[in-house]
C-alpha cells in the first residue's frame, strides 16, 4: 500500500510540473493585437497600387469596385485577394494580415466606391 502511494505521489509531481510549466508559458505569452481596420490595412499596404493604379490595379474610390462587387460578390473579392490576383502577390504582400484583416481592406475598397 505504501509502495502505490509514492508511485501516486511521483505521478502527481509530474502533473504539477506540467501544470507549471503551461501556467508559465501562458503567462508570459504576449497579449492578442487587436485586428486593423480596413482604412487601416489600405493606408498601410494597398494604398502603394490602389492608390495610383499600378499594374491595373483597381484605384481607390473607382466605381468598378462596387461593379466587381456586384458581379463576384465579396467573398470572391476576398478569396482573391488573399490568394493574389494578377500582379498582386497573395494579401497584397501584407504576410503578417489576418483573413479578417483582408476582408476588412476590401470592404473598405468596396465601400470607398459607394460614397462617391
Amino acid at each position: 500500500m505504501e509502495s502505490r502511494l509514492f508511485v501516486l505521489i511521483g505521478k502527481m509531481k509530474n502533473i504539477m510540473k506540467v501544470v507549471l510549466a503551461v501556467g508559465l508559458v501562458a503567462g508570459t505569452a504576449s497579449p492578442a493585437v487587436a485586428a486593423r481596420t480596413g482604412k487601416e490595412v489600405y493606408e498601410a499596404v494597398c494604398v502603394a497600387c490602389h492608390g495610383t493604379g499600378v499594374s491595373g490595379a483597381t484605384k481607390f474610390g473607382d466605381k468598378k469596385w462596387t461593379e466587381l462587387e456586384k458581379k463576384e460578390g465579396l467573398k470572391s473579392l476576398v478569396r482573391d485577394a488573399v490568394k493574389g490576383e494578377r500582379a498582386m502577390p497573395p494579401k497584397g504582400g501584407c504576410s503578417d494580415c489576418t483573413a479578417d484583416e483582408i476582408k476588412a481592406a476590401v470592404k473598405y475598397l468596396v465601400d470607398s466606391a459607394q460614397k462617391k
